[in-house]
């Protein structure tokens, strides 16, 4: 067999070098696939059997390219799938109907594109990356093992059924002391969560790193940095010995926290109080009353946000009132089983549409 001549071989390898370079990224691999798949579609369609061919199919490799294409390469296979489908239609094979729902489908998954091109994702990385956040927020909240006497009941419920809301929970113990941090960010819902995701990570590691009477005022510092206030932010924190049961909350602007007494067997308002967070430039010159006692056997502390207690046309201290009331069965259904129900009948009473939060520390 003869070889073929120097000179055509060398125009085959840069032929194959040059298609090689065009198709060395995995996006243009797969959009040169959907492509292949969308011509073989509206091809079949006329010369197959529209049966088994429907140009309406045209849908899944526009919907794929949504998830898995850069805007750009999207868009040339839109011109394409374009001109397949109108030759469907000049061939009679496709309808009004047929055109105007592709057409739909792909406006859907050009959005989708972009979305997913701002982020620098493509396919279901950015659905991953939202889930392991997701799962890294709900850790965070969890509170640390108190030991041998002590019990921790923790839930975060963010308005609409959410993932993510504006009220968080950050802690930290070494084993003699807790501290924690229960934040409300104003806003509500997917509004709020993209500041929170960002204050729990910077509030988290402040706290225990921080002398406790300076936590607050340097969350208060690091919401100031910025060049302009995006919103207030709420907070109670709250220390406690566990060795002593001794404690002190330190309120920003958050609804008062509550105590139960095992001997008496009723809850009281704390009187800590003080200034939202990122309003003042500085805390340190701010009048704050911090609330200091000691846990004995029995008893509790109840910190929330005003999701659980603000309802329209009413005033708060009405809905502290019922949350104490309605918070009075925990002592009887015990505080680890009570605290989602008691957050659950707050929201029913209230009417609630806010990101609402419960934190219960209790001394058995």
């Amino acid at each position: 067999m003869r070889a073929l001549p120097r000179g055509l071989r060398s125009a085959g390898r840069r032929t194959w070098d040059q298609v090689r370079k065009q198709f060395i990224t995995r996006n243009r691999r797969v959009a040169a696939g959907l492509t292949l798949v969308a011509v073989v579609i509206s091809i079949a369609a006329v010369h197959v059997s529209a049966w088994w061919f429907s140009p309406g199919v045209l849908i899944l490799p526009i919907l794929c390219g949504g998830l898995l294409l850069w805007p750009r390469a999207l868009r040339i296979m839109f011109v394409i799938v374009a001109a397949g489908l109108a030759y469907d239609v000049i061939e009679d094979k496709a309808g009004a109907g047929i055109v105007a729902t592709i057409a739909v489908t792909a406006v859907f998954a050009d959005v989708l594109a972009n979305t997913r091109g701002k982020l620098g994702t493509r396919g279901l990385r950015a659905d991953r990356m939202m889930i392991e956040l997701r799962d890294r927020i709900r850790a965070q909240g969890t509170l640390p093992d108190l030991g041998d006497g002590w019990g921790s009941a923790v839930v975060l419920r963010p308005a609409g059924g959410s993932s993510f809301g504006g009220d968080f929970v950050v802690s930290y113990s070494d084993g003699k002391t807790l501290e924690v941090a229960l934040v409300d960010v104003s806003g509500k819902g997917m509004d709020a969560a993209t500041r929170a995701l960002l204050l729990s990570g910077a509030f988290g590691g402040m706290l225990g790193s921080v002398p406790r009477e300076r936590f607050l005022p340097a969350c208060n510092a690091y919401l100031r940095r910025g060049k302009a206030p995006e919103g207030f932010v709420t907070a109670v924190h709250l220390t406690v010995d566990l060795a002593s049961g001794e404690y002190t909350l330190a309120s920003a602007g958050h609804p008062p926290a509550a105590r139960f007494n095992a001997n008496t067997g009723q809850w009281r308002v704390s009187g800590a109080r003080g200034i939202v967070l990122g309003v003042v430039p500085d805390l340190a010159g701010a009048h704050d009353i911090p609330d200091e006692g000691v846990l004995r056997r029995g008893d509790a502390i109840m910190l929330y946000t005003d999701g659980l207690v603000e309802a329209p046309r009413q005033d708060i201290d009405e809905g502290i009132e019922r949350l104490l009331g309605e918070a009075e069965r925990l002592v009887v259904t015990g505080f680890q089983s009570g605290a989602p129900e008691l957050v659950t009948t707050m929201q029913r009473a209230v009417g609630s549409s806010d990101d609402c939060a419960l934190v219960v520390i209790w001394r058995s």
